[in-house]
């Protein structure tokens, strides 16, 4: 048997245990996932998933975690969802399940939902935040939810998503922490027969950030938008890794991220979309371009097709490099000052992920953090 290692958390868990009001079966989840956490620590370069990101400036900080919070009501079906979080693809996992603080949302069979359902978590110094958030999309519901992310400290999140049969699901995540503070994100989704999954995530904020995005399709007919925008200066650093999984037949998914990227900030995309030996008839579309407006900015990206099928359609593509010098030609001929005209070409190529978003509120408070970022002012 592989002996248990001491952790700085050792104490801290142990005093949330204590303290806690909760059923047995999730203490001994809790506990479980505290030991993975104890044995993998905190993920390092040498894990093929973790080459590009180092992980090490959150691992040397001893963060002061949450106590527990008041018992949530989980139901035989939540619970069930609960016990799937893969805790154990890595040491944030297994640390995120250890403290989460759960939040559930159950969108009523054959429901539209007209106005927004907002998330929204905010670190303090020096601290961590757990939150894990279940969705359950009841079959013929309809609705959006905003997940929202911001604050000083660091963010350990997890996200469970079920649609059930002829559910559509919109999904907005925006990551704005600020420049010092540092974001984890694990975001699982599931799709049941013929429900849509339709997903926008924007990443803007955090010194370094990373986002886990899991999608399975579990029933025919299911359709997933799994989309993203990060747009970094300075020194940041993002790190998205997702993984898009046909497993069963005549499902569609279509994946389109693109990156923003100035001074010495870097980006890491990683997309995998496996179609299994049952999936015949899959429909699968992945692209991920980035734009880089300094010679110091770096990305790394690499998406992947693994088809075990015949019968599938499926592309895959991506691009790195600078603004095109004929259509900067093409603006300046229009008698705009060159750096105006870069900013705004650049803009123009980060506004397709932002213009998906159908939430006004939301889409023009992202328009005034990338100008502002771009130093655009559209009047001009």
């Amino acid at each position: 048997m592989t002996p248990v290692k001491q952790t700085i958390y050792d104490s801290a868990f142990g005093q949330f245990l204590a303290q806690s009001r909760e059923a047995d079966w999730l203490k001994m989840l809790r506990k479980a996932a505290f030991a993975e956490f104890s044995l993998a620590g905190f993920p390092a370069v040498s894990s093929e998933d973790w080459k590009y990101t180092n992980a090490a400036p959150i691992a040397q900080i001893g963060w002061s975690v949450p106590e527990p919070a008041s018992p949530t009501e989980i139901d035989a079906e939540v619970q069930a969802f609960f016990r799937d979080f893969n805790f154990r693809r890595n040491g944030f996992a297994a640390m995120h399940l250890a403290f989460a603080e759960t939040v559930v949302l159950r969108l009523p069979k054959d429901t539209s939902i007209t106005e927004p359902l907002d998330l929204s978590f905010a670190s303090t110094a020096d601290s961590a935040l757990f939150p894990h958030v279940i969705v359950i999309a009841e079959a013929g519901s309809k609705a959006a939810i905003v997940e929202r992310y911001h604050g000083e400290g660091f963010t350990n999140s997890g996200v469970q998503i079920i649609v059930q049969d002829n559910a559509t699901l919109t999904h907005y995540r925006v990551q704005k922490a600020a420049s010092e503070a540092f974001h984890v994100g694990t975001t699982e989704v599931t799709l049941g027969r013929g429900s849509v999954y339709n997903s926008t995530n924007i990443n803007l904020g955090g010194a370094i950030s990373r986002h886990d995005i899991d999608v399975k399709f579990a029933a025919e007919g299911g359709e997933a938008f799994v989309d993203g925008l990060f747009v970094l200066n300075g020194t940041q650093h993002a790190d998205t890794h997702s993984i898009i999984d046909h497993q069963v037949p005549n499902c569609t998914s279509h994946q389109n991220y693109k990156g923003v990227l100035n001074d010495r900030s870097r980006a890491v995309f990683n997309g995998k979309v496996f179609v299994r030996e049952n999936a015949s008839g899959t429909d699968a579309e992945q692209s991920n371009k980035n734009l880089l407006l300094s010679n110091h900015a770096r990305v790394d990206t690499k998406p992947q097709l693994e088809i075990f099928n015949d019968d599938v359609k499926c592309s895959h593509g991506a691009t790195v490099g600078q603004l095109e010098e004929e259509e900067l030609f093409y603006v300046r001929t229009r008698g705009l000052p060159e750096n105006l005209a870069r900013n705004l070409l650049t803009y123009g190529f980060a506004e397709e992920i932002i213009n998906k978003i159908e939430i006004d509120s939301i889409k023009n408070e992202l328009d005034e953090f990338v100008l502002n970022r771009l130093n655009v002012k559209l009047e001009a």
